[in-house]
């Protein structure tokens, strides 16, 4: 599954990118989480846009109740 595999491969970013402790929240700003989604989307090519979109306008309202921080549990 393409999506799933993509959420996994943003579950490890996330883990690589975060400031906090090993296996906490990994916090990552929303702007790097959509930059690094949006560019794995695109090179998978098998997850319409519409669907990143959707994905990405729930995430940035979760991540805005959380200082803009996006939270492996959002996905």
């Amino acid at each position: 599954n393409p999506l799933q595999s993509l959420l996994s491969s943003m579950k490890h970013a996330c883990e690589i990118l975060t400031n906090e402790p090993e296996g906490g929240a990994a916090p990552i700003p929303f702007e790097t989480f959509s930059f690094l989604y949006l560019y794995l989307a695109r090179i998978d090519g098998e997850i319409p846009e519409d669907e990143t979109e959707a994905f990405l306008h729930k995430i940035k309202e979760e991540s805005d109740n959380h200082s803009g921080m996006v939270l492996i549990r959002h996905f």
